[in-house]
């Protein structure tokens, strides 16, 4: 039997008759509903409504029943809340199922699809639920300052340390993959990162990069990145007395930062709440089980004539997956015709054709549509054809698109969030992103009182060379500018409720910026991470794009420390400033060229080499987790559900952190059982040692660099400045071998790493070392510097001796 919903209950009779045990309520009496003093919980219902004053018509209500005449009872404007804010209370009730009315005896009345809430306070705007009004915002309660000056551990959530075993979940591929259910993908969550915040302290890193929070549905969707609703926390990663909101306070309490890694270039195939819902997630499921736990909604069942959940489960997959996309994006809407295939976008493609005018698949053109079907990874089309099979790329361009996830994540900002990682940033125009999403978060950090607020992108460019293919658009640092054509941002539509018509012309401007753009030889140059001799100057951040980016050339080319180090000397002047550059070895992805595919296994000699450049060079260090021991080196990184994780480069980390762990400051500790193993490890150490160094010397965190041979001698050795009104820092830097050092100020200068003193007298210093790796940074300690006071950190090293 066809799901009876109760509007279609409506449509049969739209005054119900009370039934036995059925409080009823006129819509003329109270916005305040008592069921009985027996009863210890309560509802509280606001809801934002411009147009009209609104009405809740309700029923389904515990522990007693209730329910109003249809079309409800009349809402209490509430202006402590804000304008425009109604407010409804069921004092008794636990449980209460809703809509919303304008007051009126007819179905064109509803103001809302039917909603289900439990006890507390909530509030409704734009259609989403939150728990506390989303207009007002405490300022943030944390000592924030510049990202340049902490270094980051990124971790695959659910990979890194399991701190709650009632909360483990098999995905629905886990079968497939053969993972145990010793091992189930859903593993680590947010109680266990907690528990081993001191372990990642004691390493020396202040900041963690965590994989995406929101809510996902997929197969395989332990790491995040297939959203199902942008607006939610997923509560696989949260416990009954741990939630996100209580990482961010525990980590801001350590003194440490969140980095949230965010998408907002696709969600999963499974629809999104707000794009185009299509499921409702029944938590009290079994979520391994992908039938009971998915429960379709009545718009994905009516669209395809479908009468219950059983008979969508019961076509094959592959139409399962074709009416959800068609839903979606509107697969057919080209009829035939699709997107060219040159390394520009064509005349052809500015046309009406690649939008939805269907009034049932991709109405509101909230995603790319199915014209884009000729993708290539290397030209314009990887930014509007669909990247995978569960990643639908979003309608970027569209303004109601970058409003909402705008406000989704400004949430998360508000929260205390840190800094964003954006995931897939490749795939979206630059001119998208500046005129709808980066000056928005940022300003949105700003109101909440947090100015350091950072976003760094995921511009995967896999490419040895400063330009990705010969296209400018498609490299990593045309993603640090802002715009310099004033006449996009006058042509562009900024209205959330834009046409088809309107939103193509936006999608036309980005075709028309590429092919502006493009062109390498007319890119602009900055000075910004560069010394002007030895002396520090002021950035200019006039054409900043607001986003900076992980530094994939570097990634690339980190086969060897010398290799990183030539392809940054080659391309940062054609970054904004890339002392913001994010720069790490491997990540849960990709490792450097050579072996891209599986964890970093160029030798530990090599690693730390590598992580002696990282911590002294312009950019803020990156460890992926488990790099500190090697952990699964030289094993493929990512397979799918195609074998076990525990068989991948995105294994269980936990065993390596069983055991106690205090962090009493950075890279300072206690330790017992297997971590403290896992931290005495050599690399570990040597990491910890870099760790303190980089900390105590604002040059290696902010400094703009020169190696000028007028100034450096030496095979991979530079100079280092920071100057504020508060600090002047001055370090010279040699990785591997001797280096010599000129023009440099006189007086003494004291190695980090060994505690030799120099005196110059005559504006020049050798330092004296041998291996790799085995640097030098000699700190000057002359008047009107901030300097040192001898060694940093444990000498005697393994491979800083």
């Amino acid at each position: 039997m066809k799901k009876l919903t109760r509007i279609s209950a409506l449509l049969l009779v739209l005054i119900i008759a009370i039934g036995v045990g059925i409080v009823g309520i006129s819509a003329a009496e109270s916005d305040i509903v008592e069921v009985g003093a027996d009863s210890e919980v309560g509802i509280t219902i606001y809801y934002k409504c411009e147009d009209t004053t609104p009405y809740i018509y309700y029923w389904n209500a515990l522990p007693k029943n209730l329910e109003s005449a249809y079309p409800g009872v009349k809402m209490t404007k509430d202006t402590t809340q804000g304008e425009d804010w109604y407010k409804f209370t069921f004092k008794d009730s636990s449980k209460i199922n809703f809509i919303f009315t304008d007051g009126t005896d007819t179905l064109e009345g509803q103001l809302s699809k039917e909603f289900t809430r439990t006890s507390g306070e909530w509030w409704l705007k734009n259609g989403r639920w939150k728990d506390k009004n989303p207009e007002i915002h405490d300022d943030l309660d944390f000592d924030y300052s510049d990202l340049r000056e902490d270094t980051i551990y990124f971790v695959i959530t659910t990979r890194f340390y399991d701190g709650d075993k009632g909360n483990n979940v098999h995905c629905w591929d886990d079968g497939k993959a053969k993972n145990p259910d010793s091992d189930p993908a859903w593993r680590g969550d947010f109680k266990g990162l907690a528990e081993k915040l001191d372990y990642i302290k004691a390493l020396g890193f202040s900041a963690v990069w965590i994989t995406p929070v929101v809510e996902n549905a997929s197969g395989y969707d332990y790491h995040g990145y297939h959203a199902m609703d942008f607006s939610k926390v997923d509560s696989r990663y949260e416990s009954d007395d741990y939630t996100y909101q209580d990482l961010i306070n525990d980590a801001h309490d350590k003194g440490m930062k969140i980095i949230q890694d965010v998408v907002w270039q696709h969600t999963g195939n499974f629809g999104e709440a707000f794009f185009c819902n299509l499921f409702e997630k029944d938590y009290s499921a079994d979520l391994s089980d992908l039938e009971a736990s998915m429960v379709p909604t009545d718009y994905l069942l009516n669209s395809f004539g479908l009468s219950s959940p059983e008979e969508y489960w019961s076509q094959k997959p592959q139409t399962q997956y074709d009416q959800r996309l068609n839903l979606m994006k509107n697969t057919a809407s080209a009829a035939g015709a699709n997107n060219t295939t040159g390394g520009h976008p064509d005349d052809a493609d500015y046309g009406m054709e690649k939008m939805s005018t269907d009034a049932k698949y991709n109405s509101h053109n909230y995603y790319h549509t199915g014209y884009f079907q000729s993708l290539n990874w290397d030209d314009w089309t990887c930014k509007y054809c669909q990247i995978a099979g569960d990643c639908v790329d979003l309608n970027t361009e569209n303004p109601a698109v970058a409003k909402y996830l705008v406000d989704c994540y400004s949430d998360y900002i508000a929260m205390g969030v840190d800094a964003f990682r954006v995931d897939t940033v490749r795939h979206i125009s630059r001119l998208s992103l500046n005129m709808m999403y980066n000056d928005q978060l940022n300003n949105a950090a700003k109101e909440l009182g947090n100015d350091y607020f950072y976003m760094f992108g995921e511009i995967c460019c896999r490419y040895s060379q400063t330009w990705y293919r010969d296209h400018a658009c498609e490299s990593v640092q045309f993603y640090t500018w802002d715009e310099s054509d004033p006449s996009y941002k006058q042509k562009w539509n900024f209205d959330e409720d834009a046409t088809a018509e309107e939103i193509n012309e936006n999608m036309n401007l980005t075709f028309d910026h590429y092919r502006q753009f493009d062109d390498v030889s007319k890119q602009p140059t900055s000075d910004n991470a560069f010394l002007n001799g030895v002396t520090y100057h002021t950035p200019d951040y006039s054409q900043n794009s607001g986003m900076g980016a992980i530094d994939f050339q570097m990634h690339w080319c980190f086969d060897s420390a010398d290799g990183a180090f030539g392809i940054a000397k080659a391309s940062d002047k054609y970054f904004n400033d890339a002392t913001w550059n994010v720069v790490y070895v491997e990540s849960h992805d990709y490792a450097p060229d050579r072996g891209q595919g599986n964890r970093f296994a160029g030798g530990t000699q090599t690693w730390a080499e590598n992580m002696s450049l990282m911590f002294t060079f312009r950019g803020i260090p990156c460890l992926y987790y488990g790099g500190e021991v090697e952990f699964q080196k030289g094993v493929q990184i990512d397979v799918g559900p195609n074998a076990p994780l525990a068989e991948t480069g995105r294994a269980y980390f936990g065993d390596y952190l069983e055991g106690t762990v205090t962090a009493t400051d950075f890279s300072e500790y206690t330790a017992t059982g297997e971590v403290a193993n896992t931290l005495a490890s050599p690399l570990a150490k040597h990491l910890t040692k870099l760790n303190a160094v980089r900390r105590a010397i604002p040059a290696l965190q902010k400094g703009q660099y020169t190696a000028d041979s007028k100034y450096v001698q030496g095979s991979m050795a530079y100079i280092r400045r920071f100057t504020d009104a508060d600090v002047d820092s001055l370090a010279l830097v040699t990785v591997s071998g001797s280096a010599t050092f000129k023009n440099i100020p006189n007086g003494k200068y004291i190695d980090a790493i060994t505690g030799d003193i120099q005196t110059v007298t005559n504006g020049t210093l050798t330092a004296n070392c041998s291996g790799k790796g085995n640097l030098r940074v000699y700190v000057c300690c002359a008047s009107g510097f901030d300097g040192i006071d001898g060694v940093i950190g444990e000498t005697g090293l393994t491979y800083i001796k």
